[in-house]
């Protein structure tokens, strides 16, 4: 997420209340998570094990709860709680904003693109032009769509990420302040739900096909000519090459790459990054043929016993 304006080091400490260690007038772009840090970026970091990673990313600011040495051509924010502090510059820098009509006048909808009844769209929604956005359609804020995009009934694209902190009351929910992109030519079916990045985009790019009932969570980055079947779950921060097919009922984790040209057949647990060209199935995830292979093996021993 990039503000508007750029920022110095000392005007976010202020806005946090807290320390800093480095030049006052560092200047500072924007906030973003580990995996999509870019100079001028902060990042957060409240675990030890993670503190070398945070302090040799691209980020050039680190808000972090421990005062430590700061790498050169760095700067630190030191914080009790680098999590809750996160969401306070989110908050501060994109608060969320009441819609009072169901089409925003701020959204931007492009020529022979048609919106039917009870669609939802909310502020600094972008839309191109030949589309086709489906009754009872939700698209919230700042979601980026391309042309000749058909999204089908009840439809979600742009609901907070699922990412959570544990505490001794609760689970204390980290805000989002990313946004969703779906470039041209592509299809989304029926009842699917696709979460905003937390501080980046989810994105969908040109020419793939999703089936209803898919849900992507935020972050993840899904390739050209792809295939995703019904009742797929892809969880977030992942990436899908390009011309991947994923059939249905399959489920991911976090933080995985399925390689270009990849099959992932039903109901399969990719529980792990495979490689693309090959196709996969079972749980834990392996090539098909040695999977199908294993199963008709024990068939065998069974049927001796």
């Amino acid at each position: 997420m990039k503000f508007k304006k750029t920022q110095t080091l000392e005007g976010i400490a202020k806005l946090l209340q807290i320390d800093f260690i480095g030049d006052a007038n560092f200047e500072i772009f924007g906030i973003n998570e580990i995996h999509v840090v870019e100079k001028g970026d902060i990042v957060f970091v409240d675990h030890p094990k993670y503190y070398e990673k945070a302090l040799n990313s691209a980020a050039t600011t680190i808000l972090i709860n421990k005062k430590v040495d700061c790498p050169e051509g760095k700067s630190l924010l030191i914080s009790d709680d680098p999590f809750r502090d996160f969401n306070k510059i989110t908050h501060h820098f994109n608060p969320f904003v009441k819609a009072s009509e169901n089409i925003s006048q701020t959204a931007d909808i492009g020529k022979d693109t048609i919106i039917q009844p009870n669609v939802f769209i909310g502020n600094h929604v972008k839309i191109g032009h030949h589309c086709v956005i489906h009754p009872n359609v939700t698209i919230y804020d700042n979601t980026i769509i391309g042309n000749y995009v058909t999204i089908q009934a009840n439809t979600v694209l742009g609901a907070d990420a699922f990412y959570y902190k544990k505490r001794a009351a609760g689970f204390d929910k980290l805000i989002s302040g990313g946004g969703v992109v779906v470039e041209d030519h592509v299809d989304l079916g029926a009842s699917c739900t696709i979460d905003r990045g937390v501080t980046g985009n989810t994105t969908i790019k040109e020419g793939t096909k999703i089936d209803n009932q898919v849900h992507i969570g935020h972050d993840t980055i899904i390739g050209k000519k792809c295939l995703i079947a019904s009742q797929t779950g892809i969880a977030g921060c992942v990436i899908i090459e390009d011309e991947v097919t994923i059939w249905g009922q399959v489920g991911t984790n976090s933080g995985i790459t399925i390689g270009k040209g990849a099959v992932i057949l039903g109901q399969t647990g990719v529980t792990k990054s495979v490689q693309g060209g090959k196709s996969y199935f079972g749980t834990p995830i392996e090539e098909s043929r040695e999977k199908l292979k294993q199963i008709a093996g024990l068939k065998r021993l069974l049927k001796e016993k």
